[in-house]
Formats: structure tokens, sequence, C-alpha cells
């Protein structure tokens, strides 16, 4: 199973998310899906340091959703950032709710530690897909 462990900083405290019940329910659907186990990290951060990490480690200067970076641990996947500021403006450009969307990020994150990639179209039809059945395992739907 992969456990998933969340820090949010301190600085977005008061955010109306439930990122631990999330992050259990995404589990569960990773367990149904999934049979390799390890363990990732998530940071939840704001826009300011999710653009300068966006720029130092893919030379692009402007805020992203998430940022993925594996891990050479044994058991250890790797670590997700997440910047919260995007989670609410996306949730509110597909119109679904900010749980939804933060469930949909640390998928997508977590896809991108076990190899997935969208890079061509064949690779994202195939992330995509698997990417809704975990989210519809998760109990988490649009």
């Amino acid at each position: 199973m992969i456990k998933i462990r969340t820090t949010i900083s301190t600085d977005l405290s008061d955010n109306k998310i439930n990122f631990k019940k999330i992050s259990r329910k995404v589990g569960l659907g990773f367990k149904k899906n999934i049979k390799k186990s390890g363990n990732v990290s998530i940071v939840i951060i704001n826009s300011e340091l999710m653009k300068e990490m966006n720029f130092k480690y893919r030379m692009k200067n402007y805020v992203t959703d998430v940022l993925s970076f594996e891990s050479d641990e044994n058991r250890y996947l790797g670590d997700i950032f997440i910047c919260l500021k995007k989670v609410y403006e996306q949730a509110e450009e597909f119109r679904h709710s900010a749980e939804r969307e933060y469930a949909f990020l640390l998928v997508h994150g977590i896809l991108h530690l076990l190899g997935f990639d969208h890079e061509n179209s064949e690779q994202e039809k195939e992330m995509f897909t698997f990417q809704e059945r975990i989210l519809n395992d998760s109990g988490i739907k649009r």
C-alpha cells in the first residue's frame, strides 16, 4: 500500500481541505489498482515557493500546480509539492470541489513517481485513464 504523509506550510494552515482524509481515500484507491507499496511525502505550499521551485528544477518561470521528485531510497517513492492556490483556482475552473482537485493532483503526482508520464498522446491517455480509475475507486468523483 502507498502511505501518504502530508505537511502543510504554516502560512497555509487556515485552509478548508481535509488533506488526511483525502490522502487515506487515495491510498485505498491505489491499493485497489497498484501492487507496488511505498511511502510518499506531500508538501502543500504557496504560489511564491512553487514558482521558485518550478524555475529552479524545470526552468519554467510560472506557478505550476504539482511537482514530483522521485527518491532513490528503497520503499520511499519521493516527494510531491502541491500549490494550494492552484488547487482552489483549478477547482473553480473545472467546477468541482477543492477536495476533488487536491485528490486529482495527489494521484497525478504519485503516478509520476511510479513512472507514468504524459509526454505524448498515448502516454497521456494511459495515465489519465488510470488516474480516473484510482479517483473513482477512492470514492472521489466529479
